[in-house]
């Protein structure tokens, strides 16, 4: 859109097709605030504007974070829109953050080929004028993959605080889980069949002792991987998980979400074995 002077209707129409997760790729500027007395990031300084305190640096393009009926609200009651600059990943990277390994990033399938995803960390407003004049790369194609994006968002701020004792203790399972995943084994298989890990302690985490119950959860409807069970599996990995005196002997279950029931799943924690490894690095 060309016209410099937008009326508040034409804002509107313009942002119609905009869902949540859609892009703008090209080159972008990313504003923010720094102490110039301690700057953070080498190229900081260098467009530091100490009237305003700002300082901007470039970024290969924007992707939409408020959700979608948010931005078909007409501008003159909801104004802004929330977005995160977008990053090429290594191709490495890109598949780590799309099995959800890098909470930091979320993947954006309409930019699969050029491994670009929105970086979480930082966050930016603007006006929905601004974006009114943009050329609009649709970021998700189908439910699903509007869903996960969606998903990506809310994990990064909902992730649960486990306490240090905890996250220590679990590390050999975690350190077993994440080598195996991609492996081309009937361990890798199984774990490929996981929907996602949950784990509760009760009676809450502060107790001492908790007791531990890990929900495995499955999408697959295979019951054994060339002769091992779930069974056999789930016995390996809780064997890595050591008895302590802040947490007893661990339990565990590999279900699917049809067995699991409503309170199991409430009372319980994702297990976010991506972020305890980004912790850790």
């Amino acid at each position: 859109m060309d016209s410099p002077d937008l009326q508040a209707k034409d804002i509107d129409k313009a942002l119609e097709p905009w869902r949540q997760g859609d892009c703008v790729v090209g080159p972008c500027w990313f504003l923010y605030r720094l102490d110039p007395r301690c700057p953070l990031r080498g190229q900081s300084i260098e467009d530091y504007d100490p009237e305003t305190g700002n300082t901007e640096e470039p970024a290969r393009g924007f992707s939409v974070l408020t959700q979608s009926c948010d931005l078909a609200r007409c501008c003159e009651d909801r104004s802004f829109v929330e977005v995160a600059p977008l990053v090429e990943l290594s191709e490495q990277d890109w598949h780590s953050a799309a099995r959800g390994r890098l909470p930091r990033y979320a993947v954006v399938p309409g930019l699969k080929d050029q491994r670009l995803v929105a970086d979480l960390d930082r966050v930016m407003t603007m006006e929905k004028a601004v974006v009114a004049r943009w050329s609009r790369i649709p970021g998700c194609q189908s439910d699903d993959e509007r869903r996960a994006f969606g998903l990506a968002l809310a994990r990064k701020r909902s992730r649960t605080a486990f306490p240090d004792a905890f996250v220590e203790l679990i590390r050999p399972l975690q350190k077993r889980l994440v080598e195996k995943h991609d492996k081309q084994t009937e361990e890798g298989r199984a774990l490929r069949a996981l929907r996602e890990i949950r784990v509760r302690a009760a009676p809450d985490w502060d107790a001492v002792p908790a007791e531990l119950t890990f929900f495995f959860l499955r999408d697959s409807e295979v019951v054994d991987f060339e002769g091992t069970s779930w069974d056999t599996y789930l016995e390996r990995w809780l064997d890595l998980v050591p008895v302590t005196e802040r947490f007893t002997s661990p339990d565990g279950l590999v279900v699917t979400l049809d067995d699991l029931t409503a309170r199991d799943y409430v009372e319980s924690d994702l297990l976010d074995l991506g972020y305890l490894s980004e912790r850790s690095a």
